[in-house]
Protein backbone atom coordinates (compact mmCIF):
# COMPACT_ATOMS: atom_id res chain seq x y z
CA UNK A 1 0.00 0.00 0.00
CA UNK A 2 2.86 2.37 0.78
CA UNK A 3 4.23 1.91 -2.74
CA UNK A 4 0.84 2.94 -4.12
CA UNK A 5 0.86 6.13 -2.02
CA UNK A 6 4.31 7.02 -3.31
CA UNK A 7 3.19 6.44 -6.89
CA UNK A 8 0.21 8.77 -6.39
CA UNK A 9 2.40 11.61 -5.08
CA UNK A 10 3.04 14.45 -7.45
CA UNK A 11 6.50 15.69 -8.24
CA UNK A 12 7.93 17.89 -5.49
CA UNK A 13 10.65 20.29 -6.50
CA UNK A 14 12.18 23.44 -5.02
CA UNK A 15 14.18 26.01 -6.96
CA UNK A 16 15.84 28.88 -5.09
CA UNK A 17 17.42 31.65 -7.14
CA UNK A 18 19.90 33.95 -5.35
CA UNK A 19 17.95 33.46 -2.08
CA UNK A 20 15.43 35.99 -3.46
CA UNK A 21 13.05 33.96 -5.66
CA UNK A 22 11.66 30.60 -4.57
CA UNK A 23 9.64 28.31 -6.83
CA UNK A 24 7.97 25.22 -5.35
CA UNK A 25 6.09 22.44 -7.15
CA UNK A 26 3.93 19.98 -5.23
CA UNK A 27 2.18 22.46 -2.90
CA UNK A 28 -1.15 21.18 -1.60
CA UNK A 29 -2.13 23.83 0.99
CA UNK A 30 -0.81 27.07 2.53
CA UNK A 31 -1.26 26.92 6.31
CA UNK A 32 -0.18 30.48 7.14
CA UNK A 33 2.06 33.25 5.90
CA UNK A 34 3.46 36.63 6.78
CA UNK A 35 6.55 38.56 5.72
CA UNK A 36 8.81 36.49 8.04
CA UNK A 37 7.45 32.94 7.69
CA UNK A 38 5.39 30.79 5.32
CA UNK A 39 4.06 27.39 6.41
CA UNK A 40 2.72 25.12 3.71
CA UNK A 41 1.83 21.52 3.00
CA UNK A 42 3.62 19.81 0.13
CA UNK A 43 3.58 16.32 -1.34
CA UNK A 44 6.75 15.71 0.73
CA UNK A 45 5.35 17.03 4.05
CA UNK A 46 5.04 20.33 5.91
CA UNK A 47 7.55 22.94 4.79
CA UNK A 48 8.45 26.08 6.78
CA UNK A 49 10.13 28.93 4.91
CA UNK A 50 11.72 31.71 6.96
CA UNK A 51 13.18 35.01 5.84
CA UNK A 52 12.53 38.72 5.50
CA UNK A 53 10.13 40.54 3.20
CA UNK A 54 8.54 37.28 2.03
CA UNK A 55 5.64 37.70 -0.36
CA UNK A 56 3.65 35.06 -2.19
CA UNK A 57 3.88 36.25 -5.77
CA UNK A 58 1.89 33.38 -7.28
CA UNK A 59 -0.14 30.48 -5.91
CA UNK A 60 -1.91 27.92 -8.07
CA UNK A 61 -3.23 24.98 -6.04
CA UNK A 62 -4.69 23.35 -9.18
CA UNK A 63 -1.20 22.97 -10.66
CA UNK A 64 0.47 22.78 -7.19
CA UNK A 65 2.81 25.74 -7.84
CA UNK A 66 3.96 28.49 -5.49
CA UNK A 67 6.28 31.43 -6.19
CA UNK A 68 7.76 33.48 -3.33
CA UNK A 69 9.90 36.61 -3.48
CA UNK A 70 11.93 38.09 -0.63
CA UNK A 71 15.08 37.11 1.26
CA UNK A 72 14.97 33.40 2.16
CA UNK A 73 17.10 32.54 5.19
CA UNK A 74 15.91 28.99 5.97
CA UNK A 75 13.69 26.14 4.79
CA UNK A 76 12.71 23.26 7.06
CA UNK A 77 10.54 20.18 6.71
CA UNK A 78 8.67 19.04 9.81
CA UNK A 79 7.45 15.54 10.54
CA UNK A 80 3.91 16.69 11.39
CA UNK A 81 1.92 19.88 10.92
CA UNK A 82 1.12 19.86 14.66
CA UNK A 83 4.79 19.99 15.62
CA UNK A 84 5.02 23.66 14.70
CA UNK A 85 1.70 25.10 15.82
CA UNK A 86 -0.46 24.44 18.85
CA UNK A 87 2.27 23.04 21.09
CA UNK A 88 4.59 24.98 23.31
CA UNK A 89 8.24 24.25 23.86
CA UNK A 90 7.59 21.50 26.42
CA UNK A 91 4.89 19.94 24.25
CA UNK A 92 7.40 19.49 21.45
CA UNK A 93 10.15 18.44 23.88
CA UNK A 94 8.11 15.71 25.62
CA UNK A 95 6.24 14.47 22.56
Amino acid sequence: MEERQLAIRKRHQITLQNRERLLIDGVTHVESFDDMEIILQTDAGTLIIRGEGLHIKELNIDSSNLAVIGHVSAMEYTSEAGDRKGKGFFGRLFK
